[in-house]
């Protein structure tokens, strides 16, 4: 796992070599183990390398046999295996010992950018063929590995695996894009292919761009979807066909040349991937002969999954590592979030998810986690409601959806703190909208009403003819599916999976030089899995069935049916007891001066959750994260303007 950094010139202007060595410091905690540098007319790479495979031979950037063609690689190709005889046998040398950079290098130069449909793996890379004229970058399938770009004024390109790369280059354009901050508040993280960044671009998932010599462009365009081909398939059958899914991307994960072990939260995704990886403990140098090391961050009150996890590795004898979560002030905890993310980021699961990255690293380099479980087997609460409502939907005409159930929506009280059964106005809204607006209302974390009158004059302004949900409206178009699950599901895939999941573990793992995989994020296993029938995902009002029937005999009952917590922190009584603190931050300077913000609007939003009548911790959380975000920006600004006052 690595940090990569790039300049491009089609003109084959020089490359600033200082420059492109402050991008690349700037990923030290992706890279602890070395860097690497090539420049040549038009090219400069920089590479942080965290060594995982291939420890000796495996610098980077690395070169094809004549060094023609150069590669900067962030991630893992799983099948580089395979690929290495077809490519010896079309008369490749190779000159590691087991490099996996290497394979992408020589199925570049065999295929081109055909070669992203022989490689199985999560990453991001950048690389330049000078006989071709052709600088070629990538991105995984699902977006595990990050990658993200710039089109510089001069007709160049920069690229890096952060966004806090991007600091040293001065032509790149920083300035906020009202858009981005819509999207924000809206969703909790800026959707890909968007930064908070006006100049700054996230290449999607499944996606590359060519540029050539000459300044012509291909891309970016996608190279992959997932496919949508329902499969007939009986419940058993679909038990055997889970688990020789689960074990075949299992297997491939744990290749490594260093220790690896495994996050074990406690629910039934990572107990999954606990139990079939300790039961291949002996088949990898990384926990050949010793027992997996597992690791569980606990936390105080109901919601501690402590003694599942334990449960889990008393089972299958893991070297189980447990911490209690400290008390976190998440006030503060909110400012570290740009520290981080680099760009405005609202899930506060990263805080623990940061935490037990941290115990992971002190006692290995690879961790296997369950994410993606949830997007592949039904598993949130919003998909189950989703293809309810939408059954509901498809039998009520729209005229009287619209105008009977909106009309009801209105009136009814909202009940913010009351039992979910007593909540229809939500409901109501819901069924009256149609199935995109419905999904996109469900998965929004503030509403437009409420996001106008938080933002600025200037800010609303700007967001003329801005709706951050038509993304959502154009995936369901898109997915070629007419099934309500498969549906949420495909836009999860493309959204929230991508956006919020694999941003959060990607981000706080390297943050603690860690690597993590996700065996349930293969892509066969993601495609077979979106394909079952929905009555083998979803059965009365639980989710993730055929995964939890599959599992019977491997995991506890006790684990696979109990209801399905989250790894958060609840905010509310800790915001009503801290107004003033929350006041004094989202009232401030950086808040006030930014110009973004009404403070009439955010002052009113304070009052009405102090006073304990309405629940408005999920958007004060997403301000307390933007005013920290706009501290940091202003200490990353006054620690630029340092040099040049001295040079002054």
């Amino acid at each position: 796992m690595c940090g990569i950094t790039g300049l491009f010139r089609p003109d084959g202007a020089p490359i600033d070599a200082a420059l492109l060595a402050r991008m690349n410091t700037a990923l030290a905690a992706r890279g602890p183990d070395g860097d690497g540098y090539h420049v040549e007319p038009g090219v400069g790479f920089g590479h942080r390398r965290l060594s995982i495979i291939d420890l000796e031979g495996g610098h980077q950037p690395m070169f094809n046999e004549d060094r023609s063609v150069v590669i900067v690689f962030n991630g893992m190709i799983y099948n580089f295996r395979e690929l290495w005889p077809k490519l010896q046998a079309l008369g490749h040398v190779f000159h590691s010992d087991h490099s996996d950079t290497e394979a992408i290098v020589h199925a570049w130069e065999s295929w081109g950018p055909d070669c992203l449909q022989h490689i199985d793996g999560m990453f991001a890379f950048a690389l330049w063929d000078r006989n071709r004229g052709q600088f070629f970058m990538a991105r995984d399938r699902l977006g595990k590995k990050p990658m993200h770009y710039a089109m510089l004024p001069d007709g160049g390109l920069a690229f890096a695996s952060e966004l806090k790369a991007f600091s040293p280059v001065p032509s790149v354009d920083r300035s906020l894009s009202p858009q981005a901050i819509d999207d924000f508040f809206t969703f909790g993280y800026v959707p890909d292919p968007h930064t908070i960044y006006r100049g700054i671009q996230k290449l999607e998932a499944a996606h590359f761009l060519l540029i050539a010599r000459d300044g012509s462009t291909r891309g970016p365009q996608r190279y992959w979807d997932v496919p949508i081909a329902p499969q007939v398939i009986s419940e058993a059958d679909a038990r055997v066909a889970l688990r020789a899914h689960l074990d075949r991307a299992v297997r491939l994960r744990l290749a490594s040349d260093v220790p690896l072990g495994a996050f074990l939260s406690g629910g039934v995704d990572s107990s999954a991937v606990v139990a079939t990886a300790a039961g291949m403990r002996g088949e990898t140098a990384a926990v050949r002969g010793e027992a997996l090391t597992t690791f569980t961050i606990g936390f105080e009150g109901s919601e501690d999954e402590t003694p599942f996890a334990k449960m889990m590795a008393a089972r299958y004898h893991t070297d189980q590592h447990n911490e209690r979560a400290a008390a976190v002030d998440m006030i503060d905890a909110a400012r570290l979030q740009a520290v981080i993310f680099g760009e405005p980021f609202g899930d506060t699961s990263s805080v623990p998810t940061n935490s037990v990255c941290a115990l992971a690293r002190r006692h290995v380099t690879v961790a296997l986690s369950g994410d993606g479980g949830d997007e592949v087997f039904a598993g949130y609460r919003r998909t189950r409601w989703h293809s309810l409502t939408e059954g509901v939907r498809r039998h009520i005409p729209g005229p009287l959806r619209r105008q009977v159930l909106g009309r009801l929506a209105s009136v009814y009280p909202k009940l913010d703190r009351a039992p979910r059964f007593l909540r229809a106005k939500h409901t109501l809204t819901e069924l009256s909208l149609d199935s995109a607006m419905g999904y996109a209302r469900m998965v929004t974390k503030t509403h437009q009403v409420q996001r106008r009158a938080i933002f600025s004059a200037y800010l609303n302004a700007a967001l003329d003819g801005h709706d951050p949900h038509a993304r959502i409206a154009a995936l369901m178009e898109r997915c070629p599916s007419d099934d309500a699950l498969v549906q949420a599901q495909y836009v999860d895939l493309h959204t929230y999976l991508v956006g919020d999941i694999l941003t959060k573990v990607d981000r706080t793992s390297m943050a603690n030089s860690l690597e993590v995989r996700a065996p349930f994020l293969d892509p066969a296993f993601v495609a077979w899995g979106l394909n079952l029938p929905a009555e083998l995902k979803l059965r009365g009002n639980s989710g993730k069935y055929i995964l939890k029937r599959a599992l019977e005999d491997a995991v506890p009952h006790e684990i696979l049916y109990r209801p399905k917590q989250g790894f958060a922190t609840s905010l509310a009584g800790l915001f009503r007891a801290h107004a003033g603190r929350m006041r004094a931050r989202l009232l401030g300077p950086a808040m006030i001066e930014s110009g973004l913000f009404n403070p009439t609007g955010i002052a009113r939003l304070i009052d009405a959750h102090a006073g304990g009548h309405f629940d408005h911790s999920a958007v004060l959380w997403l301000l307390l994260v933007f005013e920290g975000f706009l501290m940091e920006q202003a200490l990353a600004q006054t620690n630029e303007a340092v040099p040049e006052a001295l040079a002054a």
